[in-house]
């Protein structure tokens, strides 16, 4: 059995629409980064999605490989090969320094780079890695992990996906074209499909606005008008602190249950 294949289990049901709440953003932001880092976080050979860098190995062994290995070592990033290929890659650089190699690499449905084991309170990068095979929930974990100690929260939560995308994928992001991608990615997962029930599937908060916030304003006896503002806010604070639910006036799942929509 090739290193790293794992139980590679899918989101467990509801793990994004937690995530989300945990975040404060919608469950569309979290999908729209799904989207753009990888598009789920496994390979069919249940190995998790990588794609190594080789600029990252280069600095984090000191260069020493750049003349006999550029492919996978490198002050440029390049070389990328995809999918099952970059275990190739991942497998060069392994016997030359194993840890720097794994850290070398992002890994995931999130495409979280390994050197990050450390802060998301993993006590090492083999630690890492066997969470990364094991399940999308422990990714999704690490992620919303690594998205509030790195002060993402409030971009994802804004829909700020240029402030996002320079704090997540770093200054080559415009290059790349991240926060295009994810706003179009976003706008797919944000248009929900039609409902009997007349529900609402998406987290709601201030700034928001539309027929969702119209159908919440109705089930707080509010005047409908369709914009999430202050007075929108106190009462679903009034609501949660009434039904024990927090008090963060942000729409989640449960709150929603609550309402009954």
């Amino acid at each position: 059995m090739p290193e790293f294949t794992g139980p590679a289990t899918r989101f467990s049901p509801d793990a994004i629409q937690r995530a989300a709440d945990d975040i404060g953003c919608d469950v569309a932001a979290v999908k729209a980064v799904i989207d753009v880092e990888s598009r789920g976080g496994f390979l069919p050979d249940t190995r998790p999605k990588i794609l190594f860098e080789r600029h990252v190995f280069s600095k984090r062994t000191g260069g020493r490989f750049d003349q006999s290995h550029p492919e996978i070592s490198s002050r440029e990033p390049g070389g990328y090969r995809g999918g099952a290929a970059e275990y190739d890659r991942l497998g060069q650089a392994i016997p030359l320094d194993r840890k720097a190699a794994l850290e070398s690499a992002s890994w995931g449905a999130f495409q979280i780079m390994g050197y990050h084991h450390d802060s998301l309170g993993m006590p090492d990068v083999e630690d890492f890695c066997r969470r990364m095979s094991n399940s999308e929930d422990d990714h999704l974990a690490a992620f919303v992990r690594f998205v509030k100690l790195n002060k993402l929260d409030d971009e994802l939560c804004r829909r700020d996906w240029a402030g996002f995308a320079r704090g997540y994928n770093g200054p080559g992001f415009l290059k790349n074209r991240y926060d295009t991608k994810l706003a179009a990615a976003y706008t797919v997962h944000a248009i929900s499909p039609s409902r009997t029930d007349g529900g609402i599937q998406r987290t709601l908060k201030m700034g928001d606005d539309g027929p969702d916030v119209v159908l919440l304003q109705k089930k707080l006896g509010l005047t409908p008008d369709g914009d999430f503002g202050p007075a929108t806010k106190t009462a679903v604070v009034a609501f949660q602190r009434s039904h024990d639910l927090g008090d963060d006036g942000i729409v989640g799942s449960k709150t929603r249950q609550a309402l009954g929509l």
